[in-house]
């Protein structure tokens, strides 16, 4: 059985949005289990920072500044890493953004922005870098959704929608290139601690601390509590498992 540092070890990750947060987390994990990394996001310096710090550790990293809402963009983004790093084996689709509040307050520019980040990113970066996996016949998909998807989240409903049709789409999607042996699943995260968290409840601190109260193990997840699934999806580990969804989220949603 492959270690954990090494069951990685010459693969090409492609992760979106892996500049802070739970994409940082990801790429970090990727890279120290032996991947070569693309830190893939729209804020162009602190996609280097994450670059530089994989670099730092002894690993390998490419930072690429990418709008995953442009298809143009994600199709560059994909010739460039296979020109500089080799074949794309593992893509993350991680890049996110929401803004709470009620829907009946939400405007239309709003779910706009939403829609085009948490649902035609991951389109995007599909179509973009699942060509190429299924012409080598080889490859994994992982797409981080959330438990809002699963069981709803109030002030969250044009983001739980995006985030309900990542989980259909990867099901479809999983079922089409299973033939071609590349495998799409799907990760979902509770309330985490990140900045987009923060930003998203700045105001309502007293809803945080209830949040974590409601989690079976009393705190809110950290980002590094989703790598390890993700890295788990990225291995051979994984390879008979695909089409599922699993959350992440120290209990507080137990869907079927």
């Amino acid at each position: 059985m492959e270690t954990s540092i090494t069951r990685l070890k010459g693969k090409v990750a492609v992760v979106t949005g892996a500049a802070q947060g739970i994409g940082r987390a990801i790429a970090l994990r990727l890279a120290a289990e032996g991947a070569k990394v693309t830190v893939a996001d729209i804020q162009a310096a602190a996609a280097a920072a994450t670059a530089q710090e994989i670099r730092a550790a002894g690993g390998e990293a490419l930072a690429v500044e990418l709008d995953v809402t442009r298809l143009e963009q994600a199709l560059a983004a994909a010739e460039r890493v296979e020109r500089e790093l080799g074949p794309i084996d593992i893509l993350v689709n991680n890049a996110g953004w929401d803004r709470v509040e009620p829907f009946l307050d939400s405007a239309p520019e709003t779910w706009d922005r939403v829609i085009a980040v948490n649902f035609r990113g991951v389109l995007n970066c599909c179509k973009a870098i699942a060509p190429r996996m299924q012409a080598r016949k080889s490859g994994k998909i992982i797409s981080i959704s959330s438990d809002a998807a699963r069981v709803g989240s109030t002030g969250e409903a044009v983001y739980a929608g995006c985030k309900a049709a990542t989980i259909a789409f990867s099901k479809t999607l999983a079922r089409e290139l299973a033939r071609y042996n590349v495998n799409v699943n799907v990760v979902c995260p509770g309330p985490t601690e990140t900045a987009l968290l923060r930003d998203a409840m700045a105001g309502r601190e007293g809803v945080l601390d209830a949040m974590a109260r409601a989690i079976p193990f009393r705190r809110l997840g950290k980002p590094e509590d989703l790598a390890g699934a993700v890295a788990f999806f990225a291995s051979s580990d994984a390879d008979f498992a695909t089409g599922q969804v699993l959350s992440v989220s120290g209990g507080l949603t137990m869907a079927g």
